[in-house]
Order: C-alpha cells, then sequence, then structure tokens
C-alpha cells in the first residue's frame, strides 16, 4: 500500500516538477546567453586625444565649478569607469586610433624624460591603440623610449599596440615594445574580437621624422589581417585606422570583412556612424570633446552584427564636458605633470615663464584658424610674433615670415567666465604653435633665419598653392611681411587621367608686395616684389618647412630654393637655426616673448591690439577660369581630332575595298 503511494505521488508529481526544472534551466541559459544566439558588448573610442590632460581652453578650466572647457583624461576616467558600471553585464572596451602626443605643452614632456598620455591611458584601462603621425613627432627613437618607459616590453604592454602596416627596420628599438599587426581579444561573453591597426597614407606623409620607419599599402595590409583574424578565430574584426574619413570610406569598399572602423586623423565627428559596403565607421571628434559610444548585439548563429545604440537611446558620442566629474587620483597625476612642466618651462625661457596656466595675454576678441586657404587672424598674429620676435632678438630688420597652417594648431580664445573674463594663458597661447622638436632635441620646432632672393619667395607662394590644392590645407601658408593676390585655380594644368598625376602650371601667385613699413602689417607701406631682382630678403620661417621647402624644388625645379646667408652663401638647414644663448630659439617661445612685449593694460599684461580682430587682405584670393577647364577641352579637341582622322581614314580604307 505504501509503495503503490509512493507510485502515485510520484506520477502525479512529475508533470509539475519537469515543468518546474525546465523553468529554472530557462531562466539560468537566459541570464548566461546560452540559449538566446544574441551577445551584446559596448566599444569606447577616443581619437587624435593631442595631450589634453587638462580641459581646453585651459583659462576657462575650473575643478569645482561648472565650465565650457572640454577634455581632460580625470573626466575621461569618471565616464569610461561609469560606463563598466552600467554595463557590468557585459564587456566594455576601449579603444584609441592615434595622435595620443603632440598638441598642448604636456607633450613637452616626453623630450625630458616622461610618458604622460600613455601612463594616464593605463590607469584609465585602455584596451588598444593604434599609432597616430603625431606620434612620430620626436622620432621612432623617442617613440620607443617613450613606450619602454611606460613598461612596454616584447609582448607586454597595455593599452595593446597594434599597427598591421608600418614597416620599421630590423633592430630600431621600436621593434622592442610589442607592436604588433594585430590582437585577439576573447571577451567574457564568448565573443572574439580581433583588432588590427593602419598609419594612412596621407597621415604618414604628414610625419616627416617618422623615418626609417615607413609605411606599405593599407589595403593590402587590412586584406591580410582580415584573413589572419578570421583563420585564428575572431568572430569581428575591428580596425583601428589613423587615416582620415576618405580613406576609410575606401577602406571600407575595398576591403571587405571588416565590421567596424574606429578611425581619427581628421578631426571630425560621424555621428550617427557612417555604413559602407556593410562596415561601420566611427570618428569621435578630437583633443577629447567627445567619447563616441557603439552598443552592439551579435548573434552567433547568424553572424549578424546590429547597432543597437538607438533601442537603447544611448548616443553616440558623450562629451566630456563639466557635467563629467574628475577623477581624484588622475588630476592629481596631472598636477604632478604640470609641476615638472612648470620647471622646464622657467629653465627654458629663464624665469620668463614659470606658470604654464599663468595670465600672459589679454583680449576682448577670438583669433581662429576658421578659413582654410585663406588668411586667418590667428595666422597674422603668430607669422607676425615670428618676425618681430626674432627682429628683437637679432637686432636686425625681418622682412618676412612664413607659416604653415599645418603648424598653427589652434584657436587663440579668451576665457569667457567670471574667474577668466578676456586672459588668454600661455598654456592655450602657445598650445598654437608647440609641434616638434629641433636638432636640441628640446620642445618645439626652432625659429630660423635665411635670405632668398625676390624669385625664390615667388616661389614659395606658389609652393603654398600648389601643396595646398595637391594635398590639403595644412601645407597653406599664412604670412607676415607681405600681402600678394593668387588664383587657386591656375596652380595646376590638370590632373593625367587615368594615371592621377599632376601637371604643374606656376601660374598661381599673380602679384606680390613687401610691407615696408615697421612694426605689425599696420600701416599701408607696401612696394611691389621685383621678381627680377638680385637684392636678397631676409626671411623666417621655422626648421621643419627649412627642411621640407626646398624638396619641392628638387623634384619642380622652377620651384627652387637655395637658403643663403646674408652674404648669398647657401646653408644648410642646421645652419640656419636661431641660438638665443646657447639654445634654440623656439617658435613657441617667439609666440609666448611677442605676447609679452605687447603694451600692457589695466589687468598688468600685454592688451591683444584690436588689428588682430579681423584680417588685412594680406591673402587675397581671385578666381577667374581654372586652367584645368582649358586644359580639358584642349585635351578633348585632340581626341575628337583623332577621331575624326580615324574615321575618315576607315572610311577611305571602306572605299578602296569597295
Amino acid at each position: 500500500m505504501t509503495r503503490h503511494c509512493t507510485r502515485t505521488i510520484s506520477a502525479r508529481a512529475i508533470g509539475p516538477l519537469m515543468t518546474f526544472f525546465i523553468a529554472l534551466q530557462f531562466i539560468a541559459l537566459s541570464a548566461t546567453g546560452a540559449l538566446s544566439a544574441e551577445k551584446r558588448f559596448t566599444l569606447l573610442h577616443t581619437t587624435d586625444e593631442h595631450a589634453t590632460l587638462l580641459p581646453a581652453p585651459r583659462v576657462d578650466y575650473h575643478p569645482q565649478k561648472p565650465n565650457p572647457a572640454v577634455g581632460g583624461y580625470a573626466r575621461l576616467s569618471t565616464l569610461v569607469s561609469r560606463v563598466r558600471t552600467e554595463k557590468a553585464d557585459e564587456p566594455v572596451m576601449l579603444f584609441s586610433s592615434g595622435d595620443i602626443i603632440g598638441g598642448t605643452p604636456f607633450s613637452w614632456l616626453i623630450l625630458e624624460g616622461y610618458s604622460p598620455e600613455i601612463e594616464l591611458m593605463q590607469h584609465i584601462g585602455y584596451d588598444g591603440m593604434t599609432i597616430g603621425n603625431h606620434e612620430f613627432d620626436y622620432g621612432p627613437d623617442v617613440l620607443a623610449e617613450y613606450f619602454l618607459r611606460a613598461g612596454y616590453s616584447g609582448q607586454n604592454g597595455s593599452p595593446g599596440l597594434v599597427a598591421a602596416n608600418l614597416e620599421i627596420p630590423h633592430g630600431h628599438r621600436l621593434q622592442e615594445v610589442g607592436l604588433q599587426p594585430h590582437r585577439l581579444y576573447p571577451l567574457p561573453n564568448g565573443i572574439v574580437l580581433g583588432v588590427f591597426g593602419l598609419l594612412g597614407k596621407g597621415a604618414y606623409k604628414v610625419a616627416p621624422a617618422a623615418e626609417p620607419v615607413s609605411v606599405s599599402d593599407q589595403h593590402e595590409a587590412a586584406a591580410a589581417q582580415v584573413a589572419a583574424l578570421r583563420a585564428a578565430g575572431a568572430d569581428i574584426i575591428i580596425a583601428l585606422t589613423h587615416a582620415g574619413i576618405e580613406e576609410d570610406r575606401e577602406l571600407a569598399a575595398d576591403v571587405a570583412g571588416i565590421d567596424i572602423i574606429l578611425g581619427g586623423h581628421d578631426h571630425i565627428v560621424t555621428e550617427p556612424p557612417e555604413t559602407v559596403g556593410g562596415t561601420l565607421i566611427l570618428h569621435s571628434g578630437y583633443n577629447l570633446q567627445y567619447v563616441g559610444r557603439l552598443e552592439l548585439a551579435w548573434n552567433s548563429d547568424t553572424g549578424q552584427l546590429h547597432l543597437i545604440n538607438a533601442a537603447n537611446q544611448t548616443p553616440y558620442m558623450m562629451p566630456l564636458d563639466s557635467d563629467v566629474g574628475e577623477d581624484p587620483v588622475v588630476l592629481a597625476r596631472i598636477d604632478d605633470y604640470t609641476r615638472k612642466l612648470n620647471a622646464f618651462l622657467a629653465d627654458h625661457t629663464e624665469g620668463l615663464v614659470d606658470d604654464v596656466a599663468g595670465h600672459l595675454v589679454h583680449s576682448e576678441f577670438s583669433m581662429l584658424v576658421d578659413r582654410p586657404y585663406s588668411e586667418t587672424t590667428v595666422g597674422n598674429f603668430v607669422t607676425d610674433a615670428m618676425r618681430l620676435s626674432t627682429e628683437a632678438l637679432l637686432g636686425e630688420k625681418v622682412d618676412i615670415a612664413f607659416q604653415a597652417n599645418g603648424n598653427i594648431r589652434s584657436d587663440i580664445v579668451p576665457g569667457t567666465m567670471p574667474w577668466s573674463g578676456g586672459m588668454v594663458s600661455f598654456f592655450d597661447l602657445v598650445s598654437v604653435s608647440g609641434l616638434g622638436m629641433g636638432p636640441d632635441d628640446r620642445a618645439g620646432y626652432p625659429v630660423v633665419s635665411m635670405y632668398l632672393t625676390a624669385r625664390e619667395i615667388h616661389n614659395i607662394l606658389e609652393i603654398s598653392s600648389l601643396l595646398s590644392q595637391l594635398m590639403g590645407n595644412r601645407y597653406f601658408l599664412q604670412v607676415s611681411g607681405l600681402r600678394y593676390r593668387y588664383d587657386p585655380g591656375k596652380a595646376l594644368w590638370m590632373r593625367i587621367p587615368f594615371l592621377n598625376t599632376p601637371v604643374p602650371a606656376y601660374r598661381s601667385v599673380r602679384e606680390v608686395e613687401l610691407y615696408t613699413g615697421g612694426g605689425r602689417q599696420d600701416q599701408d607701406q607696401f612696394e611691389p616684389l621685383d621678381t627680377q631682382g638680385e637684392r636678397l630678403y631676409h626671411v623666417v620661417t621655422d626648421y621643419y618647412l627649412t627642411a621640407f621647402l626646398p624638396m619641392v624644388g628638387e623634384k619642380l625645379p622652377r620651384l627652387e630654393l637655395v637658403l643663403k646667408d646674408k652674404a648669398g652663401n647657401p646653408v644648410s638647414p642646421e645652419d640656419t637655426i636661431i641660438k638665443h644663448g646657447d639654445r634654440e630659439f623656439k617658435v613657441w617661445e617667439a609666440v609666448a616673448r611677442y605676447g609679452v612685449s605687447l603694451t600692457p593694460g589695466d589687468q598688468g599684461v600685454g592688451v591683444m591690439p584690436a588689428f588682430y580682430r579681423t584680417t588685412h587682405g594680406r591673402i587675397d584670393t581671385v578666381k577667374g577660369v581654372p586652367l584645368k577647364v582649358w586644359a580639358h577641352l584642349a585635351l578633348y579637341a585632340i581626341l575628337l581630332g583623332l577621331v575624326f582622322v580615324l574615321y575618315w581614314t576607315a572610311r577611305k580604307i571602306v572605299r578602296k575595298r569597295r
């Protein structure tokens, strides 16, 4: 009886018990994601951070009060930690597309034996990064030391360094830092990310100090990496590129199998991300204005990747503004780097500047780099500073100064807050012109002094027009000490079809006049520049341009430049470097000294002259019919003539056969 009852109870209970256990199993499987094929993860992205350790503009930044300054690693640390906490149940990965250095005076510390940017990125927990063109600002030897100081060796080091198309000579120290073409990132939910890096051909062209490191074809390298990563088991392939949006679009269209491109170089924001050939492309701005955010779902059965930001009501760009608190640990580290930077400044300027945040100039207006291929107010200020500071240092007249837009890095924006109204700090002022280093291995391109003929000055202006048409606005030159008119449509005859080879016309510059007045270019005193004369003119620019401009003349003899001393003897670029005592006179120092020299106002610092509020016709753009129109018409006429000749020849042959 008892045994019967037991069997009866078991039979009756088995249905509900099975249902209960199946429900428990369903809940468990759903919680682990094993039942569903969909797996989620989040990608965070920054690029072109450019040593923005503290928010910019520096003068408006306040650690306790709301302010309009954006960026900063302490805010970044807080925001990344917040997202990781929100997404505790799914993986969150953080990547950079390069150019972590080169932009603010904090990068100058690299040449003093420190590695501030990468050390902060390690603390924040970046998972990977690629190499940008500005990583080579101080050359590959310094870059190797930069990473080695931060603990990179062999395959060790975080964030992981990926660069698939960098070709590093055998035995170079950069091979010791663990640069790899790609890395696999197995995530806790079973997804395997395959990540590779690329430096674009355009970005490499503006990395003159990168040699002997070179780059291979990025499309061939990408195709090889996609194949290698798929073979290694990668579910999703991500390219970290420092190439610019146009090259990224070309890459996505030409190379199949790249799921996501996280790109940089041209400082744009793609919001929402672009899609080209099934590849998502995200660019996240520059100077840590934003953290890019992609929320993604991957179906392991179908292999489909879906962007779910919209469904989750999550923005693609998260601003790093003052609404984001600052990580106190990171802030303390930045304070330490600031003390080191102040010590360097006091030493290099012989006490002229000892506080990177100090109030250097007062201004009631901004000066902007907002007009590509044209005169700009900030360009006028920088070139005047180079010309007039060099005059003061050497005690002799300087006729002309040139500076490239690519070496004028930012606007000059005075403070707007109650504690900063009208102030321009040393930090913000010299961030405009603090790139590069000289042969002394110290921060900043040195100012150089040379003598050129009027024809060679005309050639420099023609080079400015030609190269900016071919390679972009960064090659366009700002000027002080002259004014000129140019027609950009007359720089080239055409690009040869199918070969894309440019044919220079040497006809862009229409008229050049030399400024004959004193001081800044604020007097209407000019005389035509006689390109047939033998007179030598005193010209200043920076060391980068002195090394670069003559190379154009080597390829195009009509634009030849020969650097000369006052007596007309040829000199090398190293011989043109201006010294202040036993130190190189840097462009950033020329800008700072010019600011200090301005007439003081009620605030006790120099007041920015109203002259710099607007441009003044130093560069006048005129536009006629582009030469390429005539060149193409002539080409079409020739082709039509050939077709006509072939047609009548064929008709004659047919008639004879009849």
